[in-house]
């Protein structure tokens, strides 16, 4: 899969460098207050090694870490989707069903939407980005439905100027998750609200295996025609062709929030739609064109 890897990437200080340093500040304030034996040399080399730690991993005026290499994007900010280490990506089984392919060994070559990023994938993200707390506001409107909503207190950098909080919601009920979570439900909502915070604060439009819905059946769709002659049926039936995805939540984070953030697509009260059902039909013919339109450009 390509990505701009080629983007302009920031220098960074080899722990030899940062080391020398280290022992050359030193060795200054010491020439001047005590003369240097041979007998303190290693200890003085040893106090060098040892800041080593703290002395690289801490943030410049730009918010950003001095051990990291960074990729940028044209506008200059941060290409966090380019700062994924491919070891937390894996294929998205579901997409491949779907399509009746064959689920490949390697992410070689995939795209974002026939991928999966892990829990751990998105914690080192936002380690990476820095955040000062991550809070939780969790409630338990039915039996067996916990709803989450997860907020982070992002760190300052030049992308923001000042601090950011930045929140997401997410659920688990006992019919999104399988038989063996129902005893887990509000961990399960806590960790799909904190990767949905996470990935869409950072651009990241790689669904987390726990955004997908576990159930056993995967909540499918009755055997009736009349629901794909409608606005809403006919429109879930082309993104499950174009985009091999079956639920909504899938759909909003791959399409509906790109389309918003590059501006394709900003409907009015987009935000309140929790289903396709939801979707107003003008709006389901505006996305059905916009969708074809795009798949034309892929071929």
């Amino acid at each position: 899969m390509s990505h701009p890897t080629d983007k302009p990437r920031r220098k960074r200080r080899t722990k030899d460098q940062i080391i020398a340093d280290n022992k050359a500040r030193l060795d200054a304030t010491i020439a001047v207050e005590n003369p240097q034996t041979d007998n303190n040399m290693a200890e003085d080399q040893e106090v060098a090694e040892k800041v080593f730690g703290p002395d690289i991993y801490n943030r410049d005026k730009h918010g950003l870490l001095n051990c990291v290499e960074y990729a940028f994007n044209e506008d200059g900010s941060v290409n966090w989707r380019a700062m994924v280490d491919p070891k937390h990506l894996y294929a998205n089984k579901d997409w491949f069903e779907a399509k009746k392919k064959a689920i490949p060994s390697s992410t070689e070559g995939l795209s974002d939407a026939q991928l999966l990023i892990s829990l751990s994938g998105i914690k080192a993200l936002a380690k990476l980005r820095g955040f000062h707390s991550v809070d939780y506001d969790v409630s338990h409107p039915f039996e067996n439905h916990v709803s989450s909503r997860c907020s982070i207190n992002w760190e300052a950098n030049y992308e923001t100027i000042g601090g950011v909080r930045y929140s997401e919601c997410a659920n688990a009920t006992s019919e999104n998750t399988n038989v063996f979570c129902d005893k887990f439900l509000e961990t399960i909502a806590c960790n799909r609200a904190f990767v949905r915070c996470v990935r869409n604060f950072l651009n990241i439009y790689i669904v987390s295996e726990e955004e997908i819905d576990m159930s056993p059946e995967k909540m499918a769709e009755p055997n009736d025609s009349r629901s794909e002659i409608t606005p809403q049926g006919t429109l879930k039936k082309i993104v499950n062709q174009v985009y091999g995805i079956d639920n909504f939540e899938a759909f909003k984070s791959t399409v509906l929030r790109p389309f918003w953030v590059d501006e394709t697509y900003r409907p009015k009260n987009g935000g309140t739609w929790d289903s396709f059902d939801s979707i107003p039909p003008k709006s389901c013919r505006e996305l059905m064109a916009i969708i074809k339109t795009e798949a034309k450009k892929k071929l």
